[in-house]
């Protein structure tokens, strides 16, 4: 993680950063200009840390050294080791505001959907079909697993468990008897993958892909206030669940623009909405702007290398203008707690009348938009023009803040099935996920 956010520093914040933002610190970093998110959980909370270390090392003993008034020097700690706050979401059953896990979200039309997933003739004839090939597994599992959980049922954590050991474990640890070859472990993978998009996503029933449709609702928010000139923020970074990537694949259309997206993403994938003009203006007009989407599989490359581009909405074009972003959009988002709770069917809880009477009086403004910063300061008008008028034929980071959200990889939670019927359009696709190299020690 890291690396992953080193990346991400040579790209916006370095002093020689290929798409510098505008007005942002370089090297020490400036609280009101980073905005980071993280449920609460122990393991994406510490690769967070580890993003941010990489975005904004530390600065070294002589930028750490403060002179104080009497002439004495002080030196910060750990060579100026920057520290940086993470908000934390509760990611419990109970969290109703919480976006990160599909499976626990208390979204209750999303969770009647998934179910219906359960129910589908194509989910039954694979679970029929694929019997053999998990129970030929149990020698390797069978510390873990039931002999009655070797299905399709529990694709995912199957497959989960058998990369990590390979990733991890030495032969002598783990030895995989010849069962688990290359074609094998791609067998799992491209069931793996249909069964979690299967979960996340569903072009009839949207609200499966609520986690989706909340981060959709995050990403207008957020850039909205850069178009305005209302935020001193200009990074928003977000730590989160395989799931919601799922969901907004889905929701996006970005299949259309790569198979793959039907997929599982990579650990430490990340997706990221830029906000780009070509205008020398120091206040460009919303109609001079666009968005650009581009998605990074992980620490991988062996599949994608690099950010890379992509249309979004089943369309072509890789930047789109700003209208036409926030018009797509918001046909599927959900930006506050009253959408959600039509959109969910929910009633109770901070879905209840006096709950969302309390929200529309302004006690809270919209339970999923990025924080703001108090300060007047950050207009699009400061050291834009510059900086876009050096690089015009390119295109550069417009506003004073971009959206990304990074993956970690959060075990689905079991839910209780329910019986309505549903169909699910489940595809064995290969996703970006990796297949482990293998070796003689593993």
């Amino acid at each position: 993680m890291v690396a992953t956010g080193d990346f991400f520093r040579n790209r916006y914040i370095s002093t020689d950063a290929s798409r510098q933002i505008p007005g942002v610190s370089p090297n020490t970093v400036k609280l009101s200009q980073i905005n980071a998110v993280s449920p609460k959980d122990d393991v994406i909370q510490n690769s967070g840390m580890a993003f941010l270390q990489g975005l904004y090392p530390p600065v070294g003993s002589g930028a750490s050294t403060e002179t104080l008034r009497n002439g004495s020097s002080v030196q910060a700690p750990l060579n100026g080791y920057q520290l940086i706050p993470i908000v934390t979401i509760d990611a419990g059953q109970n969290s109703e505001n919480s976006p990160w896990l599909q499976s626990t979200t208390s979204c209750s039309k999303a969770v009647i959907s998934s179910n219906d997933f359960y129910s589908s003739a194509d989910y039954q004839n694979l679970l029929k079909s694929t019997k053999p090939l998990y129970e030929s597994l149990a020698p390797l599992v069978n510390q873990t697993f039931q002999p009655d959980q070797l299905s399709y049922k529990n694709a995912f954590v199957i497959w989960d468990l058998l990369r990590v050991a390979l990733i991890h474990n030495s032969t002598s640890t783990f030895q995989t008897d010849g069962i688990l070859t290359d074609p094998v472990m791609q067998e799992l993978l491209d069931l793996a993958n249909s069964h979690e998009y299967g979960l996340a996503f569903n072009a009839t029933e949207p609200v499966r892909g609520i986690a989706g449709m909340q981060l959709a609702g995050q990403v207008v928010s957020a850039l909205e206030s850069i178009v305005a000139g209302k935020n001193a923020t200009r990074l928003n970074v977000q730590f989160g669940s395989y799931a919601t990537f799922l969901s907004y694949f889905g929701l996006a259309d970005l299949p259309a623009a790569d198979p793959n997206f039907y997929g599982m993403p990579d650990y430490a994938s990340s997706m990221v909405w830029e906000l780009v003009t070509n205008s020398t203006s120091a206040t460009p007009s919303p109609s001079d702007i666009s968005v650009r989407f581009s998605f990074h599989n992980g620490t991988s490359y062996t599949g994608i290398s690099k950010l890379q581009t992509y249309p979004l909405f089943g369309g072509e074009a890789t930047e789109l203008p700003w209208t036409d972003f926030v018009s797509s959009t918001h046909k599927f988002a959900v930006g506050n707690q009253q959408q959600r709770c039509e959109v969910c069917g929910d009633t109770t809880g901070v879905c209840s009348a006096d709950a969302l009477s309390s929200s529309n009086q302004g006690s809270h403004s919209s339970s999923f938009s990025f924080s703001s910063s108090s300060s007047s300061s950050g207009g699009m008008s400061l050291a834009v023009a510059g900086v876009i008028g050096a690089m015009v034929t390119l295109g550069v980071v417009l506003g004073l803040q971009s959206v990304i959200m990074l993956v970690f990889g959060i075990r689905p939670t079991r839910k209780a099935h329910s019986t309505p019927t549903g169909q699910a359009n489940i595809q064995k696709v290969k996703g970006f996920s990796s297949q482990v190299a293998r070796s003689d020690s593993v």
